[in-house]
């Protein structure tokens, strides 16, 4: 044999030893591709939650000032309840009526809607919140609405204030009490 021939005879010994030297990279580049591919995977529902997060930021991005807005709209709205018996003072209001139909425009323009409850509706514990209890004919029922709601899009920046209705529970007492009153 020559000499070249020689050194590139490679012993089995050498060659097994190459052989698992290349299963095992081999094994190691599957795990950093499986590595990559979990980073990637990562990477992307990362920025779609963070687009996600941006468009929801993007769309709500009034509610801060809507909260510092709705007391002035909420003295707005019973300054117009009134009704001025004075000329001048009825020009005046019809003057506030037009500048609260101004502010109310831009808020609808950017997505804000009144949850305005009528009285005698059934109350929605979505949308109202009940700061007084009366006796009435039904329960559930509006009896007095004290400020308007405020939703931006699809959430609640503030619910209406509602009185609402309960019936009025008879007790065997007060059976018994009317009953001697009569007689």
């Amino acid at each position: 044999m020559k000499k070249d021939q020689t050194e590139a005879v490679v012993s089995q010994k050498d060659y097994e030893a190459l052989q698992a030297l290349y299963a095992k990279a081999n094994a190691e580049m599957g795990e950093w591709k499986n590595k990559y591919y979990l980073a990637y995977a990562d990477t992307q529902n990362l920025r779609k939650d963070l687009e996600k997060d941006h468009q929801a930021a993007i769309k709500y991005r009034a509610e801060g000032f809507l909260d510092g807005l709705l007391p002035a709209l909420d003295s707005f709205y019973i300054a117009l309840q009134s009704s001025p018996k004075d000329a001048e003072a009825r020009s005046y209001q019809q003057g506030f009526q037009y500048l609260y139909n101004q502010i109310e425009n831009a808020l609808f323009a950017e997505g804000v809607s009144e949850i305005l409850p009528k009285v005698g509706e059934g109350f929605d514990s979505a949308t109202m919140h009940a700061v007084d209890v009366k006796e009435g004919a039904e329960d559930g029922k509006i009896v007095q609405v004290f400020a308007k709601g405020y939703k931006l899009h699809d959430r609640l920046v503030r619910p209406a204030m509602v009185s609402v209705s309960k019936k009025k529970v008879e007790s065997k007492d007060d059976n018994k009490d009317s009953k001697a009153n009569k007689a």
